[in-house]
């Protein structure tokens, strides 16, 4: 990422924290002011001066192997930094509208393909202990196992899709499941990362970096930004 882009995306996320942070810690969050909410019963709203998706949840697991960084609650809490209080199709929704574009899922046969669609920069904002604001990269709270320092890939926009029930004729959103914000490859993700990452057990590439990760329970709110290319109108 170039130093113009970050500037303009840190910008646009301390805009978001100031306006749009309320209660954390032991305290749910306030509703979001000035936002469009986008579910009847999820905690997802759309930014639309700012084309961003801002979504509440919490921190569901500090230490331990990672196939996502972030899953719908109750479905992939053993295996997720944090759980979102709304249906990945949701967010999905919320991308479309901020006029991130899609791309598509992983592909392994006859050869592996990776995700492809618009990258996604993904921040999460809560308040500590001591009451104080913070905000980081989601990246920061993800440990590549080789390196050990904070995971560096950007996410995509793969895009998910939709499974029929021959029974019923009811389309699914395939992420619904948990693959919401992933970091090991699925052919069901709605996000994910544009290189080959395992979902084997015991080739799996990420952790939680558990000395960044606040405790488990802390109320997160999670701003999902699409990036704009180099010399698009912002």
């Amino acid at each position: 990422m170039n130093h113009n882009l970050f500037a303009r995306l840190a910008a646009i996320v301390a805009t978001l924290l100031s306006a749009q942070l309320r209660a954390c810690g032991d305290q749910p969050q306030a509703e979001p002011d000035g936002l469009v909410k986008l579910s009847k019963t999820g905690d997802v709203w759309l930014d639309t001066k700012r084309k961003a998706v801002v979504v509440d949840g919490q921190v569901c697991l500090r230490e331990g192997q990672l196939e996502m960084f972030a899953c719908p609650k109750g479905t992939k809490e053993h295996e997720s930094i944090v759980s979102l209080n709304c249906r990945a199709q949701e967010v999905h929704a919320g991308l479309l509208a901020a006029g991130a574009k899609p791309g598509s899922p992983v592909s392994f046969q006859p050869e592996y393909k990776p995700a492809t669609g618009q990258i996604i920069d993904v921040y999460v904002l809560w308040k500590d202990a001591a009451g104080e604001k913070r905000q980081v990269r989601a990246q920061d709270w993800i440990k590549d196992t080789k390196t050990q320092k904070a995971m560096t890939y950007d996410w995509v926009f793969a895009g998910s899709g939709f499974w029929k029930d021959q029974e019923t004729g009811q389309e699914y959103y395939r992420a619904n499941d948990g693959d919401l914000i992933c970091v090991s490859n699925f052919t069901t993700a709605m996000l994910d990362l544009p290189v080959a990452s395992s979902q084997a057990n015991d080739e799996l590439m990420f952790e939680a970096f558990a000395q960044h990760v606040p405790p488990r329970g802390t109320k997160v709110r999670m701003v999902l930004i699409p990036r704009k290319a180099d010399g698009e109108r912002k």
